[in-house]
């Protein structure tokens, strides 16, 4: 061993065991729990592939998959695009630029239950909601925002996007700045606008980046949990009832007597199917995002 590769170990070593316990012993935990029949109060037995035959045969579960692909649809169409235009648009500005970033940021900082809440209260499907009260004064509404099984989940998702766009914008702001300047001087001296610079400028400089943040956010919309439970609880008529909701409803729909064995089955089930996209998607473009 090289000369201080012994003291660095010991250095290392609680951090590993930090790690390993607090990261990965859950992991191999669940693994082995989804092939048991287990409350956590009862002796765990096991039964092989059953919890997860039965999780497969769940009548919610098709339905489960289908909202979290919607809202996973939903929130690519719309929250994708907001914190690149929004980064574009500040990187432009000349004054209060700083002060626009916090603005851009602070839906992050707010706990998230506050913010759920907080939108609850905006999304009140009365007359006198704040949104209805707003849109009644152009002649439009009042809207069952939560209550309507075609309009809970896109009310979901644009808060959602409300709360997580800050972040995006500052990782977009500072990649903005290795943008390098003569690329956007030589595009305006070839009379390009402020979107032609976008698209033939700014998108293939943050190609690398959008790729990140495009996987970064199918695997935080497809592990959406917090808004429908805050919100609708999964309804109505289970029209935001997602794959964690689920899982959740297993483990602690009961109390004590869930069915830990199945929230762990179709945990693992997901955490492949994300494993096996993010591979998919790193191995195809690898190669486009360094051309």
């Amino acid at each position: 061993m090289k000369r201080g590769g012994l003291s660095t170990l010991v250095f290392a070593l609680p951090v590993l065991v930090i790690f390993g316990v607090f990261s990965w012993w859950p992991i191999v935990r669940s693994v082995v729990m989804s092939f048991q029949k287990t409350n956590l109060v009862a002796p765990a037995t096991w039964v092989g592939w059953d919890n997860f035959q039965y999780v497969l045969t769940d009548p919610d579960l098709p339905t489960a998959i289908r909202n979290t692909l919607y809202f996973a649809l939903l929130a690519l169409v719309i929250g994708f695009p907001i914190p690149l235009v929004a980064a574009v648009l500040m990187s432009s500005v000349k004054r209060l630029k700083g002060l626009y970033s916090v603005l851009a940021y602070l839906p992050v900082v707010v706990p998230p239950v506050v913010a759920v809440l907080l939108w609850k209260f905006f999304y009140d499907g009365s007359a006198d909601g704040v949104f209805n009260t707003i849109l009644g004064y152009v002649g439009l509404g009042p809207y069952a925002w939560l209550s309507s099984p075609s309009l809970a989940m896109p009310s979901l998702v644009i808060e959602a996007t409300w709360a997580a766009a800050g972040g995006t914008v500052i990782i977009y702001l500072a990649a903005l700045i290795g943008v390098p300047g003569e690329l956007y001087d030589a595009a305006e001296v070839d009379g390009a606008g402020i979107w032609q610079k976008v698209w033939h400028v700014t998108m293939p400089q943050l190609r690398g980046v959008l790729f990140i943040t495009f996987i970064l956010q199918i695997i935080g919309t497809v592990q959406v949990f917090l808004e429908p439970y805050l919100f609708t609880g999964g309804g109505p008529a289970n029209a935001t009832l997602t794959i964690l909701l689920m899982i959740y409803n297993y483990a602690f729909g009961r109390s004590l007597g869930g069915d830990y064995g199945a929230a762990t089955a179709l945990s693992v089930m997901l955490a492949a199917f994300l494993a096996i996209l993010s591979l998919v998607y790193f191995k195809l473009t690898s190669s486009w995002s360094k051309s």
